[in-house]
């Protein structure tokens, strides 16, 4: 029965979600509604520069203020992100988005799981409390990255290459087993009914990014957000701006869809809370594609950039992947993240790209 009491309590609650949201927007740069390009740091392979005096500078020098870094280990402390976000600053950065990983029970529903969630809740809630607008995540099975190889582009640069039919019958790995898309969903289903609530309430958003590569098998486990219905299904499961993804316009591709068109699907319900922009040429949708050089891919970039302008995004664009240049590869100890993929000299020609794009689709 519909009661007064429930009528109140429901409007209550309508009311603070409705609160909620408006901070999640009000922190999240309304201010300054237009795309930030970012960069990766840290000490990793696709990192832009290493976490120090050095490293900083290399990335402010390409007129980047903004960057995206791995987390620790859960449960992530208020301190310690601060203190993160406190050295960025030392170096006229801003750190805006960190990935969080290390509950691999929960991706497979496993014993453990309630203590790994838990470890996310808290790690939310000390990302609020630091004024931390992002967190990242993946939710593979696995991640078929034996799909990639080394292709040559223009001037012999590295370009990388994914073919579904070299990896397609390999066997699943014993601590990874063989997962169905209804166990996959399931098992994300209660992770998001979890954590994005405790999201809302630190004004925090989430961003998951797509399977990639999108292979329809995975060492024998179906992928659960390796179409775009994926990504529709996954945003519905929680309903908030809280609950996103990862924008990736090369992904999009992979897929064989119209990256604008997704962009708007996503961007018009407010849950593109990062961007993954570079290019591909797909020779068959999720099978068999080449990742190339920002400028000369299936994707047009430009009308992507000028659609994120239009929404008003105001988060993140990650001008990720750079391809393989000698003025990296001759460096001593250089190793690529992925086959074919390149380093600072690469990272520099995708921010001038963007950073050209992003400054016609403003002024146009």
């Amino acid at each position: 029965m519909f009661t007064r009491r429930k009528l109140i309590q429901g409007a209550a609650t309508l009311s603070l979600a409705a609160e909620a949201e408006s901070i999640i927007g009000a922190d999240l740069g309304s201010a300054d509604a237009s795309p930030k390009i970012c960069l990766e740091i840290g000490g990793g392979a696709l990192d832009a520069g290493t976490f120090g005096d050095e490293g900083m500078r290399r990335v402010k020098q390409l007129g980047v203020d903004y960057v995206v870094m791995g987390g620790p280990r859960i449960p992530w402390q208020e301190s310690e992100i601060h203190a993160r976000m406190e050295r960025l600053k030392s170096g006229g950065l801003t750190l805006f988005n960190m990935m969080i990983s290390g509950f691999r029970n929960t991706l497979y529903g496993r014993p453990g799981r309630e203590e790994e969630i838990d470890q996310v809740c808290q790690s939310i809630r000390a990302a609020g409390r630091a004024g931390l607008p992002v967190i990242e995540y993946n939710f593979y099975a696995h991640r078929l990255v034996e799909g990639y190889f080394a292709e040559t582009g223009r001037g012999g640069a590295g370009l990388t290459a994914f073919d579904f039919s070299r990896v397609k019958d390999l066997p699943p790995l014993p601590e990874e087993g063989i997962h169905t898309l209804d166990e996959m969903w399931s098992n994300i289903t209660y992770f998001l009914k979890a954590v994005v609530p405790v999201a809302i309430e630190s004004g925090v958003r989430l961003a998951l990014h797509p399977n990639d590569p999108p292979a329809p098998i995975s060492r024998g486990s179906q992928q659960i957000i390796a179409s775009v219905e994926g990504w529709k299904r996954l945003i519905d499961i929680v309903p908030s701006p809280s609950n996103g993804i990862t924008f990736d316009c090369g992904a999009t591709r992979e897929l064989g869809q119209d990256p604008v068109e997704v962009c708007r699907y996503f961007g018009s319900r407010d849950c593109i809370n990062h961007v993954h922009y570079r290019n591909v040429r797909v020779r068959v949708p999720y099978e068999s594609y080449t990742e190339v050089f920002i400028d000369e891919g299936q994707v047009d970039m430009f009308v992507v950039m000028k659609e994120l302008v239009r929404q008003k995004y105001p988060r993140l664009i990650y001008p990720e992947h750079p391809r393989g240049l000698d003025a990296d590869r001759e460096r001593p100890n250089f190793r690529p993240y992925y086959p074919g993929g390149g380093s600072y000299s690469g990272f520099a020609y995708n921010v001038g790209y963007t950073k050209a794009m992003l400054q016609a689709a403003t002024r146009g």
